[in-house]
């Protein structure tokens, strides 16, 4: 059970990164994140809607999920800086 609840909290940080940085990601990557973690589809049914394969919809989230995490890491060091001066 811990996994699945690690996962949907997972999910729910990456649509929330979504809606703040997903406009620096490729429209391909924000459609497939959203459907991943707004839409909950899993990664066949994204696969079979966009006609490719279920590696390639597991490569763009993870590649879309790790360009989210470094906007947001790098907006924390911004801020962190901006606190000391």
């Amino acid at each position: 059970m811990q996994g699945q609840s690690d996962n949907m909290e997972k999910k729910v940080q990456i649509g929330m990164l979504c809606e703040i940085y997903g406009n620096l990601l490729t429209k391909r990557q924000l459609n497939i994140l959203n459907d991943y973690c707004n839409e909950d589809l899993s990664l066949t049914e994204i696969a079979e809607n966009n006609k490719i394969t279920r590696q390639a919809v597991n490569d763009i989230v993870k590649k879309g999920e790790s360009k989210l995490l470094e906007y947001e890491q790098k907006q924390r060091n911004q801020n962190e800086g901006r606190q000391r001066n």
